[in-house]
Parts: structure tokens; sequence; C-alpha cells
């Protein structure tokens, strides 16, 4: 293991206390080796004014990022595995998929306990298609406005009294110590999570295969099969992280159980399917399962989320 292990990573609290995560438990892991974290700003993190999805683009969060690690002035990336595109620059693959914080979508709100409590007519903020359109299915009365910025900010957003509720990762809530922001979660069943999300994955050189090799103590299993195949899904999708599209996979006696979906925008058509297969297919599963949704009206509800994107100048 090298001596010094450089770490690229967002600026944002979340991915400072994701990579500071994985800054102690290398060193704990070998005493001897130096973690240093390297802040990157990315296109992502500048552009706070216009929704992520007028935005356009995939790795809106990991480009600047991957980019430092290809001119060698970082030795790995940190990720929310849920910002990743499905496709990685040649020279770089996710080495690493560490074990799985909660997954769910975390309903937050000062005066009201759960999304059936709102009041008809409320307004919830999110950053997010997936959620807006998931939103919007189970409760089409709902004003559902868009709210960008780092977690900190959307949480004082809400406390300004902007919006009745908001809805973020427990994931993100739990790793910066504010879980009982949490009014209550969403079951997957009642709001699928995005294709990664609760993970974190560390991108690094093909080349560095003993920096690989010291790293491997923190990959977790079933983790990187479930993020596998929902990358699988998202990969046949062609999808970015802002578009409808929701895939999650759990292992239980060891079968993946993977369910996707892609959503009009509005919520009115929601297409949801789920497969099941073993871990050594997991990402084929995924792509098998893209190709029945696509065959079901999800090809034609993501054409038309795009030309949206397209004509709004992304």
């Amino acid at each position: 293991m090298q001596k010094i292990v450089k770490i690229g990573t967002r600026a944002s609290l979340l991915a400072i206390a994701q990579s500071n995560w994985i800054k102690e438990s290398i060193e704990k892991k070998y005493p001897d080796v130096t973690v240093e974290l390297t802040k990157i700003i990315t296109k992502g993190d500048k552009i706070l004014d216009v929704p992520l999805a007028k935005v356009g683009g995939k790795g809106l969060f990991v480009k600047e990022i991957e980019e430092a690690l290809l001119r060698k002035e970082v030795d790995i990336a940190v990720h929310s595995m849920k910002d990743v595109p499905s496709e990685l620059p040649d020279q770089l693959h996710l080495g690493i998929i560490t074990k799985r914080e909660d997954p769910r979508d975390a309903f937050i709100s000062n005066r009201y306990s759960s999304l059936e409590d709102l009041p008809q007519g409320a307004k919830v903020g999110t950053s997010s298609l997936r959620r807006r359109a998931q939103l919007a299915a189970l409760r089409p009365d709902l004003v559902i406005e868009d709210l960008r910025g780092n977690l900190d900010t959307r949480l004082r957003k809400l406390d300004e009294g902007m919006y009745d509720a908001i809805i973020l990762a427990a994931a993100g809530l739990n790793r910066l110590g504010l879980s009982e922001r949490a009014t209550s979660c969403f079951t997957p069943d009642m709001m699928l999570p995005a294709v990664g999300q609760g993970a974190v994955g560390i991108e690094l050189r093909k080349e560095d295969k003993e920096l690989l090799k010291g790293l491997s103590c923190l990959d977790d299993r079933d983790t990187k099969i479930a993020v596998t195949a929902e990358r699988g899904f998202l990969k046949r999708l062609e999808g970015g992280c802002q578009v409808p599209i929701a895939g999650f996979a759990e292992i239980e006696n060891d079968q993946v159980t993977l369910t996707g979906l892609v959503a009009e925008v509005d919520g009115i058509k929601v297409i949801k399917k789920s497969i099941s297969g073993s871990p050594t297919d997991a990402e084929s599963l995924g792509i098998n399962l893209a190709e029945e949704i696509l065959e079901l009206g999800g090809g034609k509800i993501l054409a038309e989320v795009y030309e949206t994107q397209v004509n709004n100048g992304s």
C-alpha cells in the first residue's frame, strides 16, 4: 500500500463526511498511510439557480473529479453512487462499493408527520425528477417545486418556511448525524430509490492494481452486486441522474430481486416491474429489466423527457 493516498471529493458537507469516513477506514487499516482530501468543485455544485434536469448532461457531480484522477492529481475519487453515470472513462473503474447505508427517501417536515398528513395543495421541495414523478403519482394535488443546494441548504430553506415538506435521501441525513430530521421514510414500494442510493463508491485508475488490492477490505459483496444490477438497468436506459428513472435491488437467499421504474414527470404514467435471478447475472438482470420496461412504453416516456430538456436549453 502506498504511503500517501489522495482522495478527490466534492466540497459539500456530505461529500466531505463520506470522504472522511473512507479516510478513517484506510488509516485504521494501514496506520502508516496518510490520507489527504482534495476538494474539487463540480459543474453541478456551481450551477445552483437552475433545476438539475435543465442543466443537462451526465456526470454533473463527478466529471471534474474524474479529470483530476486522469491527470493523476488524486489517487481515488469518493462518490455517492447515485451521482455516478453508467458510463465511465476507459481508464477508470469503480473498484470498490462500500456497505450500503439506508437506501430510502426521507420525508422531512416541521409541521406534518408524513406525506399522507400534508393538506391539499401543500408545497413540497425536491430537485429530483424521480422523486417528483413518484410524489405526483401518490399525491397529484401537491405543488412540487425545485429545491437545489447542498443538504444543509435544503434543510435551511425548509426551516425558513419556503416549503411544507422536502424529500431527501435518508443516507445523507444519517451520515451527517441528522437522522432525527427525518419525520418519516418512504418504503421502496411507495417511492423507489435512485440507482445506487445509499452506497458510496471508490473510483480509481485501472492501472493502480496494488491500490485496489489494498482498498479491497472496504468492498461489500452484497452492495456491489445490488448496485451492479441497478447500474445495468440505468446503462441500458442510457439514463443520467436527472431523469425519472428508479432502480433498487435486494439480495435474499442468494437471489437478486431488482425493481425498476420509468415514469412521466407528472406521475400520470408509471411503469414499474421486478425481476429476480442469480447474483452472477446481476448486470444482465438490469439490462433485461430495462428492455422490458422500454417495450412497455418506457422508451417513449424517456424520449419525451429528453426532448423537453433539449427544448429547455439543456
